[in-house]
């Protein structure tokens, strides 16, 4: 997958040469290139923002150095991409959003900064508009970031074991069942039974219904939204029964 960056302050990607990432670049199932405006600006003191027009707080980032550096990308894209502006205004990134987002395979990635930028950029220039959650940051980058991550993650061979991807928190609609490892007892606190036991089908049993449970304390909105089986049903049942006598 390739990713084009369109940042005012690159070296904050150096973040993604660590990890999953990291090694994901190095094996070349990603190609991450990086634009900085200053570099695409008309005048010598390489402006790229503006005070808005019709006053208030705040600057904003100027359209002509944004368009030439988002042609300079798609020139470098191998296929054709979709141009993504990271915006508290976009559709929220989930799970469903990065599977859909992974089938792509070419995006560049407009980082804002300041006030935002021109709208007449998002207009003419970006195709869909992400945001990750709903709350302030000072910039795009760290939601690229967090959107690079996630969608590193989906593809064939990046993660060591391809089985944890599908176990993963939210790829099923359902928070993780709790993990433990060694040692057996700590703090007074022994590991389940049931996870010493070798009987796998009673241990599949028993993380499906510490997930259900989980998604039901924490984020009984992810309920809401799956069609739980009948066997989901009645291990979720069990779970309520068994955590309300608690």
């Amino acid at each position: 997958m390739w990713f084009g960056i369109v940042s005012l302050f690159p070296d904050m990607f150096q973040a993604l040469h660590n990890g999953i990432t990291g090694r994901a670049q190095k094996e070349n199932l990603i190609k991450i290139d990086i634009w900085n405006p200053r570099d695409f600006t008309p005048d010598k003191h390489k402006s790229v923002d503006d005070r808005p027009y019709g006053g208030g707080p705040g600057m904003v980032m100027l359209a002509e150095p944004l368009r030439a550096t988002i042609q300079a990308a798609k020139q470098a894209a191998p296929i054709k991409p979709t141009v993504v502006y990271l915006s508290p205004q976009g559709r929220r990134f989930d799970q469903e959003a990065t599977i859909e987002l992974a089938s792509k395979n070419s995006l560049i990635l407009l980082a804002g900064r300041y006030e935002g930028i021109d709208e007449r950029i998002i207009e003419q220039e970006v195709d869909e508009e992400w945001s990750i959650g709903d709350y302030v940051l000072s910039g795009g980058e760290l939601a690229a970031m967090v959107m690079i991550d996630a969608l590193t993650r989906l593809i064939p061979g990046a993660i060591g074991d391809e089985n944890s991807v599908s176990l993963d928190s939210l790829s099923a609609g359902l928070l993780k069942h709790p993990q433990y490892t060694r040692p057996e007892i700590f703090a007074g606190t022994k590991v389940p039974d049931v996870l010493l036991s070798g009987h796998h089908k009673q241990i599949e049993l028993w993380r499906l219904k510490a997930s259900l449970g989980k998604t039901w304390l924490r984020r009984p909105d992810l309920l809401a939204k799956k069609q739980l089986s009948q066997n989901e049903l009645t291990l979720l049942a069990e779970f309520i029964e068994e955590f309300l006598k608690k």
